[in-house]
């Protein structure tokens, strides 16, 4: 059967030639065929190019909140991608890096939401003064391109290679097409057809061709980014492709790596560093059979310890489980198919010209389990080279498997020179307990590397080891490995952008990029800033305050309280030869005015100061000086909420401290031109969001809804009768005023508070939620004569649930879900759970929002 391919929005399969074959790595056996022939592959591209408007148009806050949304819907699924990994040769461990590590990478992109303006485009970098006095100016800006990110990936990461790069185009506002290669090309396909069910991504934005293409990058243009990640000759041919030449396409290439580990001569046997290096080659050699980009291919240790690891190593080895990877014994599976185990032998003979093997067997290996025994499976092999200026070929030639190269060393200067040997790595570590020695090392080999992992005893038990990229750092390396970057947090989002420079004045400025530009325009708000939700908050926003003038008391209290009592402030006969004229007021104390002036101090949606940034004092101010303070929405920010607390922002707020009556004080006297401004910073604060979902529970409501419902009411979901409803929620009533309360919480404690927390989002109920005491699978015995007679209980109750509060304000009472509750927390929850039946039968009534 041939794996079918997602492009132009539906699952169609290739034309029944120019197939490739698809085997299980344990069994040898064929599992299906790949093709792309006769596909329209450049309709797909243009596809894509047409419907990427809609992922464009998402603000960051919008696609990381949906690839977060992905993230979580493929982790529930797991179970069957690990069932078909297994036939890639991969051990439970190998595919927990490949499919959990993939996901991982989703989460942690979803996460740089954070640092990005709720707006699709991105501003980069500080404000640019291009005149005196700041009235012409320029910014960058980052918007997405308008193209295709073009992903040609390897065969040993089938997930976590498709979506380490897709989790970064995504967030840039760019849609894929993944071209995965077709040895594992059926795991790609199978987490590719989860993501299409789940509808989460707009559609177009993935797009999915199983099998090779020699025609992908004939119509790329100039808004597509070429990804690549294979061999270095692969990657040269297609680097040079006259289309991408003619278009200027931005391409990206992770290649070959001859990646070293060095153990520092400090690591003698018995010392914990020692045992970290020789478990740290050995996990490099065998994790995925050898087959990762950044396993240890050369393997320097000083020369007067090559012994004690060979003989250390070769035990550890000689540990090492082989075979059918649903065996639980299994430490090393198997290469990806018999042609890649043979590709590897003939690269280790290439090797074998000089260097010696010191463990391992090309011809034997001893293999757990009857159905793997036609399976790709190779022992480790472990060659020394014991001349390695003299003979290169470890520097050069790569054996995509279980085989390093052990090489000594004399000296750090010789240990350097041969990292560089691998004309350019990805990954390079150095196991040592000597800083000195990782400093050297690390700043004189970084040349030549993407990553250097320094590891010792204190660092190990948390390290993620040699071989594992992570998202939020660069995964790429010069010369060999290609010249790439991938992922890099930031850095790889902004690799599928452009980045174009903005000039104008300020005010202009601050309308393009969504951020206030100093010296731009004021827009007065008819209100105090603080009194607005988040929604209503402006970038330009400003509030001018009344003013206020520093005594000499001021000053010297401040110091009494905060113990600051540093010269300028305390002491006036030590100004001589000093910037200061007088008694000065404190930085901070100055700041701390300035909030007393702009603060708002009513209850309103500012519902915390979340930090400072940004603070500079541009010149003292003196005891009767008088200042006041310009406040100025700078840029918003959205923010995840965790616990208990409702939905918020953070605003920044760009605060100019001005001296009222600046002064020249070598003249003594007012000086119109002298500098008013004394001191910038910007705070931070924490804004609640409208609550627009629910409106106000009150008794008019309540009537209102309940005019509109009748015995013969039909509900929207679940299988209610208009009187168990109200009857229902009248024993909601009853159990908040703690009239009952003689049952258990079903939710397990570790659960409580998460669920707890629910009650403070704008989130509505879920429908066909069973309330734990409630009968199962059958309606409750009504306890009043008719409906009528219920809805007037029910008003009776919440009577009683108001008074009871009222009385006791302090009270908590337990709730069968959400543990116990406060008064405040009881209105949260009355608020969605009547909003949530009155809509099960429709009979929400008009009220007002707030």
């Amino acid at each position: 059967m041939i794996l079918e391919s997602y492009i132009n929005g539906q699952w169609q399969a290739g034309e029944e030639k120019s197939t490739r074959n698809m085997y299980d790595a344990i069994t040898g056996d064929i599992i299906g065929l790949t093709s792309t022939e006769g596909l329209d592959i450049a309709s797909a591209l243009q596809y894509g190019r047409d419907h990427g408007k809609v992922l464009r148009d998402m603000t960051f806050q919008q696609r990381g909140n949906m690839i977060k949304k992905l993230a979580l819907y493929l982790n529930k699924r797991k179970k069957a991608f690990y069932d078909i990994s297994y036939k890639t040769g991969a051990t439970r461990a190998d595919s927990w890096v490949d499919i959990e590590g993939g996901f991982g990478n989703l989460f942690a992109n979803a996460s740089l939401r954070k640092l990005f303006p709720d707006q699709s485009y991105a501003v980069e970098g500080d404000p640019i003064d291009l005149s005196r006095g700041g009235r012409f100016m320029a910014h960058h800006i980052l918007v997405p391109r308008k193209g295709v990110a073009v992903h040609i990936n390897a065969f040993n990461f089938p997930v976590w290679g498709m979506l380490e790069k897709c989790a970064v185009n995504w967030m840039a506002g760019m849609p894929a097409i993944v071209l995965p290669a077709p040895q594992t090309a059926f795991l790609t396909e199978a987490v590719v057809r989860e993501i299409i069910n789940s509808g989460i991504l707009p559609e177009g934005s993935l797009q999915l061709l199983s099998g090779l293409t020699t025609s992908i990058l004939d119509t790329v243009n100039s808004q597509d980014v070429v990804t690549f990640t294979g061999s270095a000759h692969t990657g040269r041919k297609l680097k040079a492709h006259p289309r991408l030449l003619e278009e200027s396409v931005p391409f990206t290439m992770e290649a070959d790596s001859l990646n070293s580990s060095v153990l520092g001569p400090d690591a003698v046997p018995g010392t914990p560093e020692f045992d970290i290096f020789v478990k740290e080659v050995r996990k490099e050699m065998t994790s995925k059979a050898g087959q990762k980009c950044t396993a240890i291919r050369r393997i320097l240790v000083p020369e007067n310890l090559m012994e004690d690891v060979q003989i250390a190593l070769g035990k550890q080895l000689s540990k090492t489980v082989i075979g059918d990877p649903l065996l639980r014994e299994t430490r090393m599976g198997a290469l990806i198919n018999n042609d890649q185990r043979e590709t590897t032998k003939s690269q280790i003979l290439k090797i074998a010209q000089t260097a010696q093997m010191v463990y391992g067997n090309l011809d034997e290996v001893e293999i757990l389990g009857d159905r793997a025994q036609k399976g790709a499976f190779m022992s480790p092999i472990l060659m020394r080279e014991d001349q390695p200026f003299k003979n290169t070929a470890a520097h050069e030639v790569e054996c995509f498997g279980p085989v390093s190269t052990l090489m000594p060393y004399k000296n750090l200067d010789e240990a350097i020179e041969l990292a560089h040997m691998g004309k350019g790595s990805l990954v390079s570590s150095v196991v040592t307990g000597d800083d000195a020695f990782a400093k050297a090392y690390t700043i004189n080999a970084a040349s030549s590397h993407g990553r250097i992992l320094t590891l010792n005893r204190d660092s190990a038990p948390q390290s993620t080891g040699h071989g594992s990229p992570l998202p939020l750092l660069v995964h790429g390396g010069p010369g060999r490995a290609g010249g790439g970057e991938e992922m890099g947090g930031l850095r790889g989002i902004k690799h599928y952008m452009q980045r174009c420079a903005v000039q104008g004045s300020p005010t202009s400025l601050t309308e393009i990029t969504g951020i206030y530009q100093p010296n731009g325009a004021y827009k007065k708000a008819e209100n105090h800033p603080f009194s607005y939700h988040y929604e209503d908050i402006k970038p330009g926003m400003s509030l001018e305050t009344h003013k206020r003038t520093l005594t000499d008391n001021d000053i010297q209290n401040f110091a009494n309280l905060t113990w600051d009592h540093f010269y300028a402030h305390t002491d006036i006969t030590s100004l001589d030869g000093s910037i200061f004229k007088k008694r000065t007021a404190h930085g901070y104390f100055i700041i701390s005015a300035a909030a007393g002036l702009f603060v708002y101090p009513n209850k309103g949606p500012v519902s915390a100061n979340y930090g400072l940034e940004d603070i500079r004092f541009l010149r003292p101010l003196y005891h009767n000086d008088t200042i006041y303070v310009r406040l100025t929405c700078k840029e918003k920010r959205e923010r995840d909420v965790a616990g208990r607390e409702h939905p918020s922002g953070i605003v920044k707020w760009y605060v100019e401290v001005f001296d009222a009556e600046p002064v020249d004080y070598e003249n003594g006297k007012t000086d119109e031109e002298a500098t008013a401004l004394v001191a910038v910073a910007t705070i931070l604060t924490m804004v609640e969001k409208k609550q627009t979902v629910f409106p106000e529970i009150t008794e008019g409501y309540i009537k209102s809804a309940f005019a509109k419902l009748d015995a013969n009411a039909k509900p929207q979901w679940g299988t209610m009768t208009p009187q168990h409803m109200v009857e229902h929620l009248e024993m909601s009533y009853r159990i908040a005023s703690g009239k009952i309360q003689d049952f258990e919480v079903a939710t397990p404690d570790e659960y409580l508070e998460k669920v707890a927390a629910t009650l403070w989002n704008y989130d509505k109920m879920p429908q066909n939620h069973k309330m734990p005491l409630m009968k199962d699978g059958e309606l409750e015995d009504l306890k009043h004569e008719d409906l009528e007679t219920a809805k007037h209980q029910l008003l009776e109750a919440r009577n009683e649930y108001l008074d009871f509060y009222k009385k006791n304000p302090k009270a908590t009472t337990k709730n069968a879900v959400f543990g116990a509750l406060s008064k405040y927390e009881w209105t949260l929850l009355e608020r969605k759970h009547l909003s949530h039946h009155f809509e099960q039968f429709n009979i929400s009534a008009q009220a007002e929002i707030f």
